[in-house]
């Protein structure tokens, strides 16, 4: 728990809005350091498709929580969470504005928030067994059994996200209550003096945008990038569930073109982000800035400093 509440400013919006350019500009003009709010840009070799910052990108701001995992390693919110809050203070110590900059809702939510995990620490044997029934019985079957045990988290949960799955199931089985019921009890007052910026833009911009994102990273080797991978035998791992990896997976197991996959790697990614839109607007109190053209970036940075500068104070570089 923090003592004292710190200062810190998170930016959050859909994939291809344009938070990292807009991040490194008002880090430089306020001495921020930038903390990865994305779940997979965590992975080392998952580059392109993550659409991680590239070093020459940085323009000498420093990022945190890019490349800590193996592809092949686990993570999850509360190992987030038990990261970036130390951080936060590390950052603040030095005299620098710790900047949370993503688009994962629920491991943002869990930093700024008075956000507790469930009393159940992992219970490794139960979660062999519910691993090997997903082998045995297909993780259709596993979904399916969490809707009869805690409905409420089955409807917050893709079937496709069998870790979570597996997560919420272990929890009912090892304590008796539901993730869900747990989930209700967190507070959602924060407990840092937050600026909390949304970055937002035309649905139809930012889904064109979207596209030409995808063919970017295409035309950058995203596909060599997941072959690689692909053939260092990587299969059932947390990270490959990334979109831009799934989908190019579903090609090299012949399951359709390339043609086939780089659509519907365009089409996931726009669902993301109408879901991450939707997330922050019901899960955080937000304020929206409008990225839609022909704003410049020069004028919106202005008009996101002094909302900070309002927040608290800080100063211009």
């Amino acid at each position: 728990m923090v003592n004292e509440k710190e200062n810190v400013i998170v930016m959050i919006g859909p994939t291809a809005v344009g938070k990292t350019k807009l991040s490194i500009e008002l880090a430089k003009k306020i001495n921020g350091e930038i903390i990865s709010g994305d779940s997979m840009q965590i992975y080392k070799g998952m580059d392109i498709g993550t659409a991680k910052i590239k070093r020459d990108e940085m323009e000498g701001i420093p990022h945190h929580l890019i490349d800590i995992k193996e592809p092949t390693e686990s993570f999850s919110v509360a190992q987030f969470q038990a990261l970036v809050r130390p951080l936060i203070t590390e950052i603040s110590n030095r005299g620098k504005v710790p900047m949370i900059v993503g688009g994962t809702g629920l491991y943002i939510q869990s930093v700024i928030y008075d956000y507790k995990f469930t009393e159940s620490n992992t219970n490794e044997a139960l979660r062999i067994e519910l691993e090997k029934k997903v082998e045995s019985v297909g993780r259709l079957s596993l979904y399916e059994q969490l809707k009869k045990v805690d409905p409420v988290s089955a409807q917050k949960i893709h079937p496709n996200n069998v870790r979570r799955v597996i997560r919420a199931l272990e929890i009912y089985y090892d304590t008796g209550k539901k993730m869900s019921e747990i989930e209700e009890t967190n507070q959602h007052d924060p407990i840092y003096n937050v600026a909390l910026i949304g970055l937002t833009m035309d649905r139809s911009i930012l889904y064109k945008r979207i596209n030409e994102r995808v063919d970017l990273m295409v035309e950058e080797g995203l596909v060599e990038e997941v072959k690689c991978l692909y053939d260092q035998g990587l299969r059932d791992c947390q990270s490959i569930q990334a979109i831009g990896y799934k989908e190019l997976y579903d090609y090299f197991n012949g399951n359709q073109t390339l043609d086939e996959a780089i659509e519907a790697l365009k089409q996931n990614s726009r669902r993301y982000a109408k879901r991450q839109l939707t997330w922050f607007r019901n899960k955080m109190d937000v304020k929206w800035f409008d990225m839609t053209p022909p704003i410049t970036l020069d004028e919106k940075l202005n008009e996101i400093f002094q909302y900070v500068a309002g927040k608290f104070y800080v100063k211009e570089n």
